[in-house]
């Protein structure tokens, strides 16, 4: 069984420098800010890309968080928001790493386009537990609505976090702690 030594403290944006120490597998916990955006989200921005616009957030450096919040109970900042499946912003992370965005948060492996554009673009995947969406709500210090409110719960929000918990599960190397822990597995 591996253990995780030590977590390493890390900040939005994400520094060029920083994202070269991070390796798969190691343990992060990100402080700053992050947005949250999910297909449809992703749909409208690579449309803007296409068509030469601005964009309404500004990538470059920044973390997408694949997760759309449930609504917060009295006294809460945002509700449980726990990652999406990755692989169903497969089509569209490319364009975004392209277009200056350095990290991504959800949960699942990466497709090989994905993959060889996080290794081009020096850029960064970082997952976190399924199932764990009201504890990551705790180290979520504001919420708000950038754009696409239409989409409800997929709109494109603003997070202020402090200490949100994630793993590198892709470094910029494009080491893979998937594949990593099943060679490890078949060694047992």
């Amino acid at each position: 069984m591996v253990y995780m030594e030590k977590i390493i403290k890390i900040s939005t944006p994400l520094l060029d420098d920083v994202i070269k120490e991070l390796k798969a597998g190691d343990e992060v916990y990100i402080s700053g800010k992050i947005y949250t955006a999910r297909d449809m989200a992703h749909s409208r921005l690579i449309d803007l890309i296409q068509k030469g616009e601005k964009l309404p957030i500004d990538l470059k450096g920044n973390v997408i968080y694949y997760a759309g919040p449930t609504p917060p109970k009295e006294g809460q900042v945002i509700g449980s928001i726990g990652p999406t499946t990755s692989g169903r912003m497969d089509p569209f992370a490319p364009k975004l790493l392209n277009a200056g965005l350095k990290g991504m948060i959800g949960k699942g492996n990466r497709s090989k386009e994905v993959i060889e554009s996080i290794i081009k673009n020096r850029g960064i995947y970082f997952v976190t537990i399924g199932g764990a969406g009201a504890l990551i709500s705790k180290s979520i210090k504001s919420s708000k609505i950038i754009c696409y409110e239409d989409l409800g719960t997929e709109a494109i929000r603003e997070l202020v976090v402090e200490d949100f918990p994630a793993i590198v599960a892709i470094d910029s190397l494009g080491n893979n702690l998937y594949e990593i822990g099943i060679d490890r597995y078949r060694k047992i």
